[in-house]
């Protein structure tokens, strides 16, 4: 690859290496149990499925306020704490049930500020058998920042991670993790803030000086951790009519977050919650969450802010995994996992790849990328009634759990997909069309027909049974049959086939039958 664009090598798996899911050390984090007790929040995750890119086999969250009044009282919240006790009991059992080994339970700004947060430590070990590991606010900036890795290998910018008492900031370039840095900003300590909003702001901004003195380069993108920050993502696609509800990767513009801020001051908060689908407990946090966040934009001047819905918990799990998995693409994970498991012939992706390749010379590595994630994924909805194979199909890549892909990717693959089982797309798909633009829908088709077509070889290596070769300037596709089985296989749905893809891609179609 030179140059971001990638060159067809057959029988290869570059440029993402080979499968890694199924490695000893890959897989010995494959059910993995995570319990996170924070200021607002507790919640379980089980993770399972491809290591780099895990599928949430289980999670569950209860809304507890443990550093409810933490900032006035110095104390756990009673009720919190009492609430907190009894989710901490269920989960150790939903855990254990699961075999969810390694199971690591962490808790962050309300335990950790709390004058009796060991003795509620001591009696959660004694109560549950769990051991609450207290961390520091930096390691809890560094987790919520390799979370933000988890999902994007490359991302470059800084990471912000609000809680319910504290927020954290983190730099993160070429993989790692630089300075990070942790604040008591969080919407329940400045709940607590005597003086009404010009004390609080003055306290917002004195505090971002000084975090912006350790975090001094200049970045593109913040990248948002925390339940208030979705929240506010969640109100700007309901105010916009946003038409795919998927928070990871979701983009806005700072003016975006300012037009949503002054949206929801004018709202009624239930009726808003409501619409949003937020629950009561977050909302009342979203307008002192919108007050940090507006004096982020000021003070760090970011271009885009994007939305992750990896976090602590994901950081957790990403700094266990071995560097190799680490450096592999977690999309091109997910899809080899879902092919490995679901496919009726495991391993025919990659063939059908290569047989596809051809039509899709010098390709971007942004494009290749996805095209070797379709080729992956082109089969494993096989179970589906064939009547619902082409919208599960869809449904499956824009809102399934997977990282590494934008938006806009997301509904290219998805595309690619319906139209590896149907030639025509249904009306309902065209509110979605504006995120990508007609050129890449139809490119979209392309790749989709061309596997539709390659899938009719399935029976055998397509790459044994002919070649497809493909002249942009003569506007001409050819498909080249040796003697043998290829030209038996070369029937007449496999002719419609190939025609369509021809119409597709606005070529004279042309079918040599070598000697």
């Amino acid at each position: 690859m030179e140059d971001g664009i990638v060159s067809h090598a057959k029988d290869d798996w570059a440029p993402f290496g080979a499968p890694l899911f199924d490695r000893p050390d890959a897989r010995a984090l494959g059910r993995v149990g995570v319990i996170d007790v924070g200021s607002n929040s507790v919640r379980l995750v089980v993770f399972d499925g491809a290591a780099r890119s895990p599928a949430y086999f289980y999670n569950e969250k209860i809304l507890c306020g443990l550093g409810q009044d933490l900032a006035k009282t110095g104390y756990l919240h009673p009720q919190g704490r009492v609430r907190a006790m009894d989710t901490l009991r269920r989960f150790a059992q939903v855990a254990r049930s699961m075999n969810a080994t390694p199971l690591v339970s962490v808790a962050t700004a309300a335990v950790r500020q709390a004058k009796d947060g060991p003795a509620f430590c001591a009696e959660v070990a004694a109560q549950t058998g769990l051991a609450l590991k207290v961390i520091d606010g930096e390691h809890e900036a560094r987790l919520s920042a390799q979370g933000v890795l988890l999902g994007w290998p490359h991302a470059n910018g800084i990471v912000c991670d609000i809680g319910g008492s504290s927020m954290e900031l983190a730099e993160i370039s070429q993989g790692q993790v630089g300075a990070a840095i942790s604040a008591e900003l969080g919407p329940m300590t400045l709940l607590t803030l005597k003086g009404g909003r010009k004390a609080r702001n003055g306290q917002i901004d004195a505090t971002l000086a000084d975090m912006r003195n350790v975090l001094t380069a200049r970045y593109k993108t913040l990248y948002l951790v925390g339940g208030s920050w979705r929240a506010i993502a969640r109100i700007d696609m309901e105010r916009r009519s946003y038409p795919l509800r998927v928070l990871h990767e979701y983009i806005l513009r700072p003016q975006d977050i300012r037009d949503t801020l002054r949206y929801v001051s004018v709202q009624n908060l239930d009726a808003l919650r409501q619409r949003a689908g937020i629950s009561a407990a977050r909302i009342a946090l979203v307008p002192l969450a919108g007050e940090v966040l507006l004096r982020l934009l000021t003070t760090f001047k970011p271009k885009q802010v994007a939305i992750s819905a990896y976090g602590l918990r994901e950081g957790l799990l990403y700094e266990n995994m071995p560097q190799a998995l680490r450096q592999c693409d977690p999309l091109i994970e997910a899809c080899r996992f879902a092919e490995a498991k679901d496919a009726r012939l495991p391993g025919f992706g990659r063939a059908l790849h290569h047989f596809i390749a051809p039509l899709f010379p010098n390709i971007a590595h942004s494009k290749y990328r996805i095209m070797r994630a379709a080729c992956l994924l082109h089969d494993v909805s096989w179970r589906t009634h064939p009547d619902y194979r082409a919208e599960n199909c869809f449904d499956y890549a824009t809102r399934a759990n997977l990282g590494g892909l934008t938006h806009a990717e997301r509904i290219y693959l998805g595309l690619a997909l319906l139209h590896r089982y149907r030639n025509r797309r249904a009306g309902q798909f065209d509110v979605l069309l504006p995120l990508i633009g007609k050129a890449e829908a139809q490119e979209a088709e392309i790749l989709g027909k061309a596997m539709r077509f390659g899938a009719m070889f399935s029976a055998l290596d397509p790459t044994m049974l002919g070649t497809l070769a493909w002249a942009p300037r003569k506007k001409q596709l050819r498909l080249i049959l040796p003697n043998g089985p290829g030209q038996d296989m070369f029937g007449e749905v496999a002719k419609a086939r190939f025609d369509s893809l021809a119409m597709a891609m606005d070529a004279q179609s042309d079918v040599t039958f070598a000697k």
